[in-house]
C-alpha cells in the first residue's frame, strides 16, 4: 500500500512537537545541553621566530600577543627571544599577557642583563623541564624541553633553533644528533613534539634524522597543499623557504597551517617569519 501524500508532513509536525517538548522540559528543570565532544588528548601548538627586538618591537608586540590569543594554543615555541636592560624578556612578557608559564633557554649566563635564546610557553601543567647546549658549542645553539600533562597523560615538547648558514647542513646534522640524544634521554620512545626554526627545509638530508627517529612533518602530513608555502616573510626575504616546523612522534596529526602571516592595517608584520600551528592528539 502506498503511503498517504501527507504522511511526511505529519511526521515533520510530530518531530517538531517532540523537540519543543524536550526543550521545554530542559528549561523547566534547569538542565543544560550536553557539551560537544572533544577528541581526548588533543594538543595545539604554535612555533614562531620572534625576530627579537628588531623592526619596532613595540608595534609588533600586540600583533604577536593578539594573534596567539586568537589561536589559543596549548603550547607556544618561540625562537630569537631577547631580554636586555631596557627590554623585558619577550617570552615572559608574552606568557604573562596570555596566562602561560615559561621555560627560557639561553647560552648567555643567567645573571647577564642581555640574554638571547628560545622559549616554550604552555598553559598545561608542567611535570619536568630540561635544557642542553648543542655542539658545536661556539654556535650557541640550544634545545629546551618541558614535559606537560595532557589529561593525565604525558607529552614531551622540545624547542630549538639550528645553525643558519645555507651551506651549514653538516653543522645542523651534528646539532640534530645532540637534540635527538636529548629527546631520547627525556622522552624515550614516547610521544613528543619538536618545534622551531631549523634553518632548513623539511626534506633536506640533515633533517632526515628526525624521520629516522619516528617524527613526521605536521604541516606536510595534515595539509600537503601548504607544504610548499614559505615561512620566511617575503617582506623581509627575497627567497622563500619553509624552514619553521612542527615535528610530531607518537601523535595523530589532526590539522596544521601557516599562521601569523598577515600585516595589520598600517603594514606592520608580527615578525620576519610566519608561524606554524598544528593540532595533534595522543594516540589511544
Amino acid at each position: 500500500m502506498s503511503a498517504r501524500p501527507d504522511t511526511p508532513r505529519r511526521w515533520r509536525v510530530l518531530r517538531i512537537a517532540a523537540l519543543l517538548a524536550t526543550l521545554w522540559t530542559a528549561a523547566a528543570t534547569g538542565a543544560e545541553p550536553a557539551p560537544s565532544a572533544t577528541p581526548a588528548g588533543r594538543v595545539s601548538a604554535v612555533t614562531l621566530n620572534l625576530y627579537h627586538d628588531r623592526d619596532h618591537w613595540e608595534r609588533r608586540r600586540p600583533l604577536v600577543i593578539e594573534g596567539l590569543r586568537a589561536l589559543s594554543p596549548d603550547v607556544i615555541a618561540l625562537q630569537e627571544v631577547l631580554q636586555d636592560d631596557d627590554l623585558r624578556n619577550q617570552a615572559e612578557d608574552i606568557a604573562d599577557a596570555l596566562g602561560y608559564t615559561t621555560l627560557f633557554v639561553s647560552t648567555d649566563p643567567a645573571g647577564q642583563p642581555r640574554r638571547y635564546g628560545n622559549a616554550i610557553l604552555t598553559r598545561l601543567p608542567v611535570r619536568a623541564r630540561s635544557e642542553r647546549r648543542l655542539a658545536p658549542l661556539e654556535d650557541a645553539r640550544t634545545v629546551g624541553h618541558v614535559r606537560i600533562d595532557v589529561e593525565g597523560r604525558l607529552l614531551d615538547v622540545f624547542v630549538t633553533h639550528l645553525h643558519a648558514s645555507d651551506d651549514g647542513g653538516a653543522i645542523r646534522a651534528r646539532q640534530l644528533q645532540d637534540l635527538l640524544a636529548h629527546v631520547d634521554a627525556h622522552a624515550g620512545d614516547g610521544p613528543a613534539l619538536v618545534l622551531g626554526d631549523f634553518n632548513a627545509e623539511a626534506d633536506t638530508p640533515e633533517l632526515g634524522a628526525l624521520a629516522g627517529a619516528g617524527f613526521v612533518d605536521a604541516l606536510a602530513t595534515a595539509n600537503p597543499a601548504a607544504a610548499s608555502q614559505t615561512t620566511l616573510n617575503p617582506h623581509y626575504f627575497e627567497r622563500g623557504r619553509r624552514i619553521d616546523h612542527v615535528f610530531a612522534r607518537g601523535l595523530r596529526v589532526l590539522d596544521a597551517q601557516r599562521v601569523l602571516d598577515r600585516p595589520d592595517a598600517d603594514g606592520t608584520w608580527p615578525s620576519d617569519h610566519f608561524g606554524v600551528h598544528a593540532d595533534v592528539a595522543l594516540e589511544p
